[in-house]
């Protein structure tokens, strides 16, 4: 069955990414799925937060802060002053954790890699998008800084990626828009390392409960659909632009 922007229920919005989307940052892209637009930048600063000085063995950090920006969404977003939501908090650090999961930060002593998510705009899937598109600015500041000399080894253990996964009547469908998000019976969000491997996987059930074998054709529905999207991301990451 086709969904009503003409994809079949496996298939993924197109995917463009543009690489040095921004001059000042050390790796930066602006990563498209579909209607949703997020710019990623990381900037490296020298220094580790206080809780990691004299830490044995030594270590650098990876933080995440993520935002949409007022004209994102059909009705104006306010800017999030003083303190960022409770849903950006909780997006921010999934953006965290799931690149914490793929950077070995013992091989990056006293550096602080700091991953902005901005959104610009908003079509659902604002979180999967981000740490795709992080993914890609990350790998960006890292050949950079082996370039230069100021890493002497890759910190990168993986590639990662994530997808939205839904449940609709029955159906399994990848990369949720907007309008199919809010009429999904089940919202899924799949954070997957090239490797195969599950960083995070976030679902919720709207209307009903789900069973394990649902979640088990998610998560195959999941897999299928980001195997090609790492080949883009290392792409990307390379200084080409991609899209799909």
């Amino acid at each position: 069955m086709l969904r009503h922007d003409g994809r079949s229920s496996g298939q993924m919005r197109p995917i463009r990414i543009v690489p040095n989307f921004t001059r000042n940052a050390t790796g930066s892209v602006l990563v498209e799925y579909g209607e949703t637009r997020v710019i990623c930048t990381v900037c490296v600063e020298e220094g580790v937060p206080s809780f990691l000085r004299n830490s044995s063995p030594a270590q650098g950090w990876l933080t995440a802060e993520y935002g949409m920006l007022p004209g994102s969404t059909g009705s104006r977003t306010r800017r999030e002053r003083p303190a960022p939501s409770g849903r950006s908090q909780e997006i921010q650090r999934l953006i965290g954790r799931s690149l914490r999961g793929v950077i070995d930060l013992r091989k990056a002593t006293d550096l602080t890699f700091n991953i902005d998510c901005d959104v610009i705009q908003a079509d659902g899937g604002t979180r999967t998008a981000s740490i795709t598109g992080a993914y890609v600015a990350l790998k960006m500041a890292v050949d950079k800084l082996l370039r230069s000399g100021r890493l002497n080894e890759n910190p990168l253990t993986d590639a990662v990626a994530a997808v939205s996964v839904g449940l609709r009547d029955g159906e399994v469908m990848v990369d949720l828009d907007y309008q199919e998000d809010s009429t999904a019976d089940l919202d899924m969000n799949v954070v997957m390392t090239q490797s195969g491997k599950f960083l995070e996987i976030q679902g919720t059930a709207e209307r009903a409960a789900f069973s394990r074998q649902e979640v088990s054709n998610i998560l195959d529905a999941a897999e299928a659909s980001l195997k090609p999207v790492f080949e883009l991301l290392h792409e990307a990451a390379d200084g080409h632009l991609v899209e799909t």
